[in-house]
């Protein structure tokens, strides 16, 4: 017999992105495969705002993906100099979004009695401005984070997520040291910064987004990957839609239980006298490939994938 609970069963819940989609592409390719493959997607909160543009253009992004049933709030402002490359992919006629995070959050939590997963793409300021506001949350919402690194490129800084808001992480991982948040994953920089899960314009996945057949929302995700490699990098590697796959309980990712320290400028290291949190190690990078390819590229049925496997 098990001596540990069973895991929880977090099929049909409720799924909110937390994004700061419109600088690297891998946001914007992540909300569209959550799009594509679950009806449960139920909110896109954008962090890291830059005048409300990044939430008008995940409005975009999901209308043209025949998804208006997902609500789009512009979150918080971090910069005054974000990554931004999508300035000229947003139609003036789409409107600004609301801009109140709690009560789009308390809305799906409202609309289910059981647990709300959250996908955190962006750095923890929505995540920490919630627990704030609505602590009554915290005991609900089952996060998967993108962010933090054992081993990250430059020792110096910390990785990107938490750099940008270096009290909001401190403020969740305090949450969890009380008790209040349930033990968050975290997917990591050193398993999710890899050539293995780049798109390039030579990619598979390129070229069929980019192909002149394909569908707008297509087109759209296509231009966006084409304004990062010509003004950041020819490549762009899926940290999100990695992270995702996890938070969807895909099995790409690994990851086990570990103490985890954050120091004042937001570096995380192992430590048995850390906050212990769920921690990336490894993933199969082929095969999560494969599937965001399926999942962007594939012949879309009456209702997302996960939706109609569920039914069946």
């Amino acid at each position: 017999m098990r001596s540990a609970p069973f895991p929880e069963d977090l099929r049909n819940a409720p799924l909110i992105i937390d994004t700061d989609i419109g600088g690297d592409a891998d946001d914007a390719l992540a909300v569209a495969a959550a799009a594509r493959y679950t009806s449960d997607l139920k909110l896109v909160i954008t962090g890291d705002e830059s005048q409300g543009r990044r939430a008008r253009f995940a409005r975009h992004l999901l209308d043209l993906m025949d998804r208006p049933d997902v609500a789009t709030v512009a979150g918080a402002e971090l910069s005054d100099t974000p990554y931004f490359v999508i300035e000229h992919l947003v139609p003036q006629d789409v409107p600004a979004q609301r801009t109140d995070v709690v009560a789009a959050v308390r809305e799906v939590l409202d609309s289910t009695d059981g647990p709300v997963l959250w996908v955190g793409m962006a750095p923890l300021s929505n995540l920490a401005h919630v627990l704030a506001e609505a602590p009554e949350a915290a005991t609900r919402l089952r996060v998967t984070q993108m962010g933090g690194a054992l081993r990250y490129r430059n020792p110096e800084i910390a990785e990107h997520n938490v750099r940008l808001d270096v009290p909001a992480a401190h403020s969740v991982l305090a949450a969890v040291a009380a008790g209040q948040l349930p033990t968050p994953e975290f997917i990591a920089s050193e398993v999710t910064f890899t050539p293995k899960i780049e798109v390039t314009a030579e990619s598979e996945l390129y070229q069929w987004l980019a192909a002149p057949d394909a569908p707008p929302w297509a087109a759209l995700l296509a231009a966006h990957l084409d304004a990062w490699f010509t003004r950041f990098h020819p490549g762009s590697m899926q940290h999100d839609a990695l992270t995702l796959t996890a938070a969807l309980d895909l099995p790409f990712v690994e990851s086990d239980y570990m103490g985890i320290s954050m120091d004042d400028i937001g570096r995380t290291t192992a430590s048995d006298e850390g906050v212990r949190l769920r921690w990336s190690f490894e993933a199969e990078y082929d095969a999560f490939m494969a599937w965001l390819t399926k999942t962007l590229t594939s012949q879309p049925s009456a209702a997302p994938a996960h939706y109609e496997g569920e039914q069946s």
